[in-house]
Order: structure tokens, then sequence, then C-alpha cells
């Protein structure tokens, strides 16, 4: 992949490579960058490629824009499907692999990231972010709860106390509150904030790769019980919820 190769569609995603940090761009700044299901597949493909492209040595996740970073699913979307979609989500199979990707992933986090934009930032190693950036998981307000990853991976970030307070508490946490509470490592001016990705991505970069890998597998292995125990969890909250939207009988 060249510098500034135009993505699959450019009207959802966009990709650059400056030097050995890898860009992805979620494109949909007049609808707060939230994903739909065609994004999602273009975000997946693109994953794949920079995964292979052996010059990447570090992958920096941003939206367009500096007002929001990602606001989670496309809510004229969801309208469209079944409840029972909750059960099988596309975003929480791609944030997974997010998580459990071989190369270091960085979340550059422009603007707010709420609901399904949080759990996206939540899935990469390491979260900086702007000075105007928000957080907050509006899904239990709506009957919903984060059902791709957030609810696990939150705690684990954050401790049990402070996950609760954002998600059953309905708080919304400043950049401010954000490098508080260990959520984000660096907050800057939002036009320091490429540069800033940047420099994170290059100082990875510098380090073994191999060595990189395993490491972040180490990390990773000392949650993978609770992660499959959150998981588990999730799907027993969302089959709940459909019992009780359907009135059936399991």
């Amino acid at each position: 992949m060249n510098d500034k190769e135009p993505a699959m569609n450019p009207g959802l995603v966009n990709t650059w490579k400056q030097r050995t940090v890898g860009y992805i761009e979620l494109n949909r700044p007049d609808k707060s960058n939230a994903y739909n299901d065609a994004l999602l597949n273009n975000l997946s493909s693109i994953l794949d490629k920079m995964e292979a492209d052996r010059e990447v040595r570090t992958l920096v996740i941003t939206g367009a824009g500096n007002r929001c970073f990602c606001a989670g699913a496309d809510l004229n979307e969801m309208k469209k499907k079944d409840f029972t979609d909750a059960l099988n989500l596309k975003s929480s199979k791609i944030f997974a692999a997010i998580a459990s990707y071989p190369k270091v992933t960085v979340a550059a986090i422009n603007g707010t990231a709420a609901a399904g934009g949080l759990e996206l930032a939540l899935a990469c190693d390491i979260r900086i972010c702007s000075e105007q950036a928000r957080f907050f998981f509006p899904e239990t307000k709506l009957g919903l709860i984060p059902a791709a990853g957030g609810t696990h991976r939150l705690s684990q970030v954050v401790g049990v106390g402070r996950a609760k307070e954002l998600i059953l508490g309905g708080g919304v946490w400043s950049s401010e509150d954000a490098l508080r509470f260990g959520l984000v490592s660096e907050v800057v001016r939002p036009d320091g904030l490429m540069a800033c990705a940047q420099t994170w991505g290059e100082r990875i970069g510098q380090r073994d790769p191999l060595a990189l890998q395993l490491a972040k597998r180490a990390i990773d292995f000392r949650t993978s019980y609770h992660l499959e125990s959150g998981v588990e969890a999730v799907t027993e909250a969302l089959l709940y919820q459909i019992k009780k939207k359907n009135d059936i009988s399991f």
C-alpha cells in the first residue's frame, strides 16, 4: 500500500501511511462518524491489508473532522434490523479483531466517543485524545447495554467502580476526566492530535515487532478469562431482552 493510497470507499473510510505508522480514518463526519455495515466491512478489509503490510508497525484509528471520533452504530440502519441481530453484532467481531490485532493500535480520539465509538476506542491498545473529547455510554437509557465489548473492556481499563459510573450512572467524562481515570494516556490540543499520534506510533515502531506482539499477548492473557465471562454475561443479558420483547419462553 502506497502513502496516501485511497481507501476502498473514500466515502466511508480513508487510509494512509506516514513512515511506519498506518492510519484509518472513519469518514462520515456529517453522521458523527457513526458506522454502518458498509463501513464495518471496509474497516475489516483494511485491517487485513494493514496487518499484511510489513512497513506498518503501528496502526492509528481516528475520525474525520474535529467534532466526533465516532458516535457508534448508525441509528437509521439499526432501526431496520431485528432485535435479535444484537446477538451477532458485526461491530463486536471487528472490535474483538482489533483488540487481538498483532500490531499495536492507537485510538486518536478527535472528539466525542460515545456508545460503539467508545467501544471501538477501548478495543485499541492505547488511547490519546484532544481537549474537546467527551466519553459516554447512552445505552442503558435506551433499554440496551454496551454489547460490542464495552462492559468488560471498560472495567479492565478504568476499574469496575468507574465503569459502573459511566455505564450505569450515565456519566459523561471530559478529556480531563478520561486522563485522570486512566481511560486515555495523553490529552493534547485538537490541532496537535495527529502529530501526537505519529509520535506515539514512531516510538512504538522503534521496538522489536515480535517482542511487542508477545508482550501484548502476555498482557492480554491475564484478562482472557474475564473477557470470556464478560462476553457470556452480555449474551445472557441480550437473550433476556429478546425474551422480554417477544414474550417467549426459552
